[in-house]
């Protein structure tokens, strides 16, 4: 996709737009030929209002003023996208980023829309939304190009498949005569992996204990905003906590307050017996803390940095990335090799840059970082966005495996099969606060995503079967 949208150059064969073969040097080709592209990692500036990210490099389009602002609406309530203009974008959730990208690219007059994992970051109610503005577009002579690993929403929304495993073309499929489980034999030559835990490892010792926390932040118009509202929960050794909320609802936030990036106004937070509330960020990772960002872009990696660097960051105290006051670089080269081997990295060597990789590669590095230090408490922040089935299932076993050794899991996700399928424990976090609690064991996706939408609150109870429904 990134050579269809001319930010990478192809060694051979040919790109054919409307009839005519063309090259495309840069993005900006690209756009002039109709393509846009919407990306897993999303391309906007934070300090910059949506408006302003919305225009950037297409001021001649509409200019920057009321005209710019007219047509940004027009769109945003022609595809029912709900932007708002004057927010800043590191004031918007992931859910939100992604409908500023989609007007970024119909803002341009694209006519074909690639759309990279579009579907990652959105709830069931969402994720038709989504697809009912697809078939507009559609409708509307646009030309969609869909790339997920989440075979049944492939199958509602194509029109045509095309599989392609390890950089090949492996097969084209119909949707109206294709099965998932035939789709998934193409993806990877067996069934897709499911998130399921067999049995349960939970114990009675706690392990991270959040009391009563509490955060507001002011907003630029002066107005304070409560962002997380009297949070309080426990995780036990060998328990997965699993919280789901809509993007924007404080999940990020309570994890970087867990973390000590934040700080909150009140509460307390333990680990084991102890209270970190006031440690550092560094002095809780040397406690037993291990995390899995939700942007490995942006929090979990250095691009440009080698993979054995990247091994070290978060934990330069700790061995065997150091002896000492001393960095052990012979120390981090040899455990980023063992890292690539028993975490399936596919790499040519440990020296290339962190960007080199695949997402999925990217993310198993710093799943493998995480669980060198053997942590008591992993924070894992959507550890399979984005990522392959290959990937995905490789992850999952790792997060397994762990809890049955006794390992606390705080996992914020929103693919709430995965949520369902790992957690020992559902929590559902919905404006700062968490309103329900539901049994992984009996609670199904819509039911979740429904709560997460403001619409249940309470005990999240699976309706009884009658003898009618399960006849």
């Amino acid at each position: 996709m990134k050579i269809l949208y001319g930010m990478q150059q192809p060694d051979e064969g040919t790109i054919t737009v409307n009839g005519d073969q063309v090259t495309f040097s840069s993005p900006a080709d690209a756009i002039a030929r109709g393509i846009g592209m919407v990306h897993q990692h999303f391309m906007l500036a934070d300090n910059l209002s949506v408006l302003e990210n919305v225009v950037l490099g297409a001021e001649k389009l509409y200019g920057i003023g009321a005209r710019a602002r007219a047509k940004i609406a027009e769109i945003s309530d022609a595809y029912g996208l709900n932007v708002r203009p004057d927010v800043l974008v590191e004031q918007l959730g992931v859910a939100d980023r992604q409908r500023v990208e989609i007007l970024k690219v119909l803002y341009r007059g694209a006519k074909t829309l690639i759309l990279d994992e579009p579907t990652a970051v959105l709830v069931p109610q969402e994720v038709e939304a989504l697809f009912d503005n697809l078939r507009e577009l559609k409708a509307e002579g646009l030309t969609v190009i869909f790339i997920s690993h989440k075979l049944g929403e492939v199958l509602s929304v194509a029109d045509e498949i095309t599989v392609i495993r390890r950089g090949t073309t492996v097969g084209t499929a119909d949707p109206q005569h294709t099965t998932t489980k035939q789709l998934a034999e193409l993806m990877v030559g067996s069934e897709l992996p499911t998130p399921e835990t067999e049995e349960s490892t939970v114990t009675d010792i706690p392990l991270l204990k959040v009391e009563g926390l509490h955060l507001s932040q002011t907003d630029l118009d002066g107005v304070e905003r409560i962002i997380l509202d009297q949070i309080n929960f426990t995780i036990h050794k060998g328990e997965v906590l699993g919280i789901a909320g809509v993007e924007g609802n404080g999940q990020s936030e309570l994890v970087e307050a867990i973390m000590g990036i934040r700080r909150p106004d009140a509460g307390v937070i333990s680990l084991g017996d102890r209270d970190v509330s006031h440690l550092p960020t560094r002095r809780r990772r040397e406690s037993g803390v291990g995390y899995i960002p939700e942007d490995r872009h942006r929090h979990g990696l250095l691009l440009e940095a080698s993979l054995w660097e990247n091994r070290i960051l978060g934990h330069v105290t700790e061995r065997p990335n150091s002896r000492g006051p001393l960095l052990d670089i012979k120390g981090a080269r040899a455990d980023t090799e063992r890292i690539v081997e028993a975490y399936d990295v596919r790499t040519p060597g440990i020296d290339v840059t962190a960007a080199s990789l695949s997402g999925g590669n990217q993310q198993k590095l710093i799943v493998g970082r995480e669980m060198s230090h053997e942590p008591q408490l992993l924070i894992a922040a959507h550890p399979t966005r984005g990522v392959d089935v290959g990937a995905q299932a490789a992850i999952w076993d790792h997060i397994r495996e762990a809890r049955r050794e006794g390992l606390a899991v705080l996992l914020i996700s929103a693919d709430l099969d995965e949520l369902i399928g790992l957690s020992d424990t559902l929590r559902v976090m919905y404006r700062g606060r968490l309103v329900a609690d539901a049994d992984p064991a009996t609670i199904t996706p819509e039911e979740l995503g429904s709560a997460m939408t403001g619409a249940a609150a309470g005990r999240l109870e699976h309706p009884e079967q009658t003898e009618d429904d399960a006849r």
